[in-house]
């Protein structure tokens, strides 16, 4: 490679002979500018490394080319190198990856997770060497049921890389890795070097300071942003009737189904009902015009060969396919060569925008996407909240915020990690078998998650244990694990620290479909991987359902959390909507439908007035506040204002707008009264929380002593400083 500089050659002459052999086999004329930056701070730094550039520019040889190099010079008999993913999806896809690039090594690759088989996992267990490719779940069961072997397994380990760490920062999954990375530290005796990998980091000093936390190490960055956006991208908007007009109905359906005939494409939704439902919806314009069905479905209930089905056919090159998916397939899985991404609505995140449309895009094409909004039309008399097209107006601000600004949201910080507490305190005691109360805490608060955690909240924490039954304390004043613990424990739930639910589990035959949240009777019908299912039998005590494949189309619907939105996002959808600026990404009918949107905004003035009254006693509040913000808002209305301005009947539309009633009360008298108590200090988060609430949210919040679960609720979720900013500016109205 006789166009590196002089650094750069020096980076590239300590790889390994099958790194270069693997390089020229695969006719690379250079180096891309992430590998070698990576390259000179791994051999040349004993830092952690944050390593962020876009989809498909090469991150994970980056890392892999110098960290495997380093180890094939050592290579002690067991593992080096620690590859934690958040998908089993990925550790597949990497997996395969990984196997080609270290063929000639003699160096073993080894994935770890809940589909690889006992006999697998046992004979890489007795000669562990290589790299080992495992979940955070998987690393949970091997620290409680495998602590005492853990110097043994990882005793040499020199590097632990985190995939994906924009999906993981801020959340008790990432919490929990951390977590782990300190526990075996402090089992092997020092602190391996940690590198992330992630496409979309929104604060490159935040995302180095979580990587880092508890390391005891500097932590270097390398972050490749390219200079010119090179996009395809349009958004279209519909309207919807419940006319049953079939024309109206299937407009927007047979505008995706058009954007995916002769192409690989990706169709995303963000949530798996809408995703079924438009698998099915487009199976059946494909079975009413005679046409191949060509259309798969991936999402996280489906079984695991459903799943890889859809990742199989994409990466085959042989005939075009589409597949419908959720945010399972927005990370890191090489699907190969897209033609075009289709969008159903706008993504909840600026970083969740890049990532998917990151999927299409590669081998020299530029990245394609498709949003496609719906909205059902309003009536005449419709309230000027419901006219307003919010969706499209969030699409619009994420597209702007990146294409303008290059902004991407930072990740969400969660303070008082409540849930994980309970879940990492249950852990430890049980990989340690007895501890004193006091070791316990040692071992627990000198976690990064926890620094937040007073002593003495612990100390509650651990008592609430025992006499819940959590915990148990013996003659000698240790902890064991209780009864209602050990219950826990013994299902391989307990490994993952996010929320799941009882489903049960969907056969044809003996093949396994997916998972449902509930189970219908017999003889009553169901959708599930885009079809429908009629059930035949049902064994409750082993959550099995088996059912039959018929005709036909349903929804479905599953809990879940739909997600936080930033306040900047909310911030610019107010900009769209008071500019006059043209995008040219628009097609027809959104560039229409903002423009209509616009003409009210400025007839009605919900722009610059934020308190609008709607007729009569009725008023609509537009705070344009993300998510934590918003909560925080309504619950000051709620709880404060409700009395004072006498408030009644509050609602909210998503983090849109308030809507509520007074009597006695109007805009510039509810304006008034937040400025007053702004300007005292008021309220303050404790007061804005119920002592006899539960607002139960997390895995284990339910396991939780009340006051620390309305502690964690306040801190997490609610954001007093920027509605305290944002009274600031609304003051400007008075």
């Amino acid at each position: 490679m006789n166009t590196l500089n002089e650094t750069a050659q020096k980076a590239y002459d300590l790889f390994s002979p099958f790194i270069k052999d693997y390089i020229y086999r695969n006719g690379w004329d250079e180096l891309r500018r992430v590998q070698i930056d990576a390259a000179q701070e791994i051999f040349f730094t004993e830092n952690n490394l944050l390593l962020s550039s876009e989809t498909a520019s090469g991150k994970t040889e980056a890392a892999l080319f110098p960290v495997l190099s380093m180890m094939e010079r050592e290579s002690p008999e067991n593992f080096e190198v620690l590859y934690i993913s958040p998908l089993k999806s990925l550790i597949n896809d990497q997996f395969s990856r990984m196997e080609l690039l270290l063929d000639e090594s003699g160096l073993p690759v080894h994935r770890w997770h809940g589909d690889v088989s006992q006999s697998h996992k046992q004979a890489f267990l007795k000669n562990p060497r290589g790299l080992l490719q495992i979940t955070p779940e998987s690393l949970e069961s091997m620290l409680i049921r495998r602590a005492n072997d853990i110097p043994r397994l990882l005793g040499n380990l020199k590097f632990i890389i985190i995939d994906e760490i924009h999906a993981l920062m801020g959340s008790d999954r990432g919490g929990q890795i951390l977590c782990q990375i300190q526990r075996i530290s402090k089992l092997i005796g020092y602190s391996p070097r940690r590198i992330g990998l992630s496409a979309t980091v929104g604060s490159p000093e935040n995302a180095a300071e979580w990587l880092g936390n508890g390391s005891g190490r500097d932590t270097s960055a390398v972050l490749i942003q390219t200079e010119k956006i090179s996009w395809k991208l349009g958004l279209e908007h519909f309207y919807t009737t419940d006319s049953g007009e079939e024309k109206e109905q299937n407009a927007a359906d047979a505008f995706i189904y058009k954007a995916t005939r002769g192409d690989k494409c990706v169709v995303f939704s963000n949530s798996r009902e809408e995703t079924e439902d438009v698998t099915a919806t487009l199976r059946d314009i494909a079975k009413k015009r005679g046409e191949e069905d060509r259309f798969y479905i991936h999402h996280g209930n489906l079984s695991a060969s459903i799943r890889e089905e859809a990742e199989e056919v994409l990466k085959a090159d042989e005939k075009p396919v589409t597949a419908c998916a959720t945010v399972t397939l927005e990370l890191g899985i090489d699907i190969g060569k897209l033609r075009r991404i289709i969008n159903q609505g706008s993504p909840t995140s600026v970083a969740g925008f890049l990532q998917r449309l990151g999927r299409s895009g590669r081998r020299g094409n530029p990245p394609e996407m498709l949003m496609v909004f719906r909205e059902e039309e309003a009536l005449p008399n419709a309230p000027l909240f419901q006219i307003i097209p919010w969706e499209l107006l969030q699409g619009i601000a994420i597209v702007e915020l990146y294409r303008k600004e290059r902004w991407i949201e930072p990740a969400l910080n969660k303070p008082f990690p409540a849930s994980l507490l309970f879940h990492q305190s249950l852990s430890i005691l049980a990989a340690n078998g007895s501890m004193t109360p006091a070791r316990l805490a040692k071992e627990v608060l000198s976690l990064s998650p926890f620094a937040a955690i007073p002593k003495e909240a612990y100390r509650e924490f651990l008592l609430h244990m025992v006499k819940q039954n959590y915990m148990e304390q013996t003659e000698e004043k240790e902890l064991i694990v209780g009864t209602k613990g050990e219950k826990l424990l013994t299902s391989f739930k307990f490994f993952a620290v996010f929320k799941d639910s009882e489903d049960f589990t969907v056969r044809c035959g003996s093949a396994e479909i997916g998972t449902i949240s509930s189970t219908p009777p017999v003889g009553e019908r169901f959708a599930l991987a885009g079809r429908v299912w009629e059930v035949e039998e049902v064994d409750v005590a082993r959550r099995l359902v088996y059912a039959a494949k018929v005709e036909g189309k349903m929804k479905i619907s599953w809990p879940g959390d739909s997600g936080f939105i930033h306040t900047r996002i909310l911030e610019k959808m107010r900009e769209v909507l008071e500019s006059s600026e043209d995008y040219p990404y628009l097609l027809p009918a959104a560039k229409e439908r903002l423009s209509k949107a616009r003409r009210l905004a400025a007839n009605t003035g919900c722009c610059k007035n934020s308190i609008i009254n709607l007729g009569g006693n009725s008023f609509v509040f537009f705070p344009w506040l993300g998510t934590k913000a918003f909560q925080t808002m309504k619950r000051i209305l709620q709880r404060t204002l409700a009395s004072k301005c006498a408030l009644h009947d509050i609602q909210s539309g998503g983090c849109y707008y308030i809507t509520f009633k007074s009597d006695r009360s109007v805009g510039i008298d509810i304006l008034r009264a937040l400025h007053e108590m702004n300007e005292k200090g008021e309220p303050t988060l404790a007061s804005l929380v119920g002592k006899t609430e539960c607002p139960v949210f997390d895995k284990y919040d339910a396991c939780l002593p009340q006051d620390m679960l309305i502690n964690a609720y306040a801190e997490n979720r609610l954001d007093l400083k920027e509605v305290r900013y944002r009274i600031t500016s609304l003051s400007k109205e008075l």
